[in-house]
């Protein structure tokens, strides 16, 4: 796109109606996207009157392909590229995404401005409906001798195989209400997914166990939702300041920082989960492990809010540092 075909700043009432919102087609993403405008229409009533918003649900590569793992189709930033684009050339004015799925380093002329309050960032256990609850102190032991798991996740499994060698890993890909539905028709013992979408299509109660950010390290940034927007967009970024959650910016700061130190490829099994006491202090906890577990290294690292992004680069290399290169590679 030309210098001279860039879309032109003007102030949210007096530019061109609706603003155009894209999101990936998914329930959850919907679910997601349907509750930021919410969120933007309460701190801002009039936009609600105006009928202000347009959603545009976009497909893709991630979405497209589901009969292959994410690392043999392009790696990072697959949910992402296509909506990218959009935003990039004018189709759209801002975009939401799970801040999981969203790579570190975006495209020139798009920013991440704004986090919103994160749900729960655990994971969850998810077994067949009618399972017995298991232990929370050991809970794999509800799964049998070398049961098959379904997961697409590098990062849970390998944190599954380092606690439990015998178990089997089945590639399971497609959204929630998809991959409950696989488990329930018997294609796999079990399966983990992230309790925050759970929580946000209410199905909560699918949870068998929700487990322990000790157990199963999270993924940076789940359970919180990021909005893109076009770096130039002026009016927009001060829009949206007015609804960023102050402690999910400065969880998903270190927690991104920590995957950019350590710049993984999408078969790296990386872990990062940041939380913030009351008095501002961050608790950084990061992961790199092989996806067969047969190396897992956690440590963590506490430092200011302020200092959220040299938090995290400063755990990323300590991890980096330690690990066996071809983990990186």
């Amino acid at each position: 796109m030309s210098a001279s075909s860039k879309p032109v700043s003007v102030p949210v009432h007096a530019r061109a109606l609706p603003l155009r919102v894209g999101t990936r087609g998914s329930p959850l993403a919907l679910v997601q996207t349907r509750g930021f405008l919410d969120l933007l229409t309460r701190f801002c009533p009039v936009l609600r009157q105006m009928e202000a918003f347009q959603e545009h649900a976009i497909r893709t590569t991630g979405d497209a392909v589901q009969d292959r793992k994410l690392a043999e189709i392009g790696g990072k930033g697959l949910f992402a590229k296509e909506i990218h684009e959009a935003l990039a050339d004018g189709r759209i004015d801002f975009a939401v995404h799970s801040l999981k799925d969203l790579e570190t380093e975006l495209p020139a002329g798009i920013v991440l401005a704004c986090t919103l309050k994160r749900e729960d960032a655990r994971d969850a256990l998810i077994l067949p409906a009618g399972a017995a609850t298991p232990d929370p102190a050991d809970p794999y032991t509800a799964l049998p001798q070398g049961a098959i798991i379904g997961t697409s996740s590098v990062r849970r499994q390998a944190q599954l195989l380092a606690a439990r060698p015998d178990l089997r890993i089945a590639m399971l890909r497609g959204n929630v209400q998809t991959r409950l539905a696989r488990l329930d028709g018997g294609e796999c013992a079990a399966s983990l997914l992230a309790y925050a979408g759970l929580k946000r299509l209410d199905l909560a109660a699918r949870a068998s166990l929700v487990l322990a950010p000790d157990l199963m390290v999270p993924s940076a940034g789940q359970g919180i939702v990021g909005i893109t927007v076009r770096e130039d967009d002026t009016e927009l970024h001060e829009l949206l300041a007015g609804i960023e959650d102050p402690e999910a910016k400065a969880v998903a700061t270190a927690e991104r920082a920590l995957l950019a130190a350590l710049d993984g490829s999408c078969r790296t099994p990386i872990g990062g989960y940041a939380r913030r006491d009351t008095d501002g202090t961050l608790h950084l906890t990061g992961l790199v492990a092989r996806e067969d577990g047969s190396f897992l290294l956690r440590r963590s690292l506490s430092g200011a809010s302020a200092d959220a992004a040299a938090l995290g680069r400063a755990l990323g290399d300590s991890l980096r540092a330690d690990s066996p290169r071809d983990i990186f590679a």
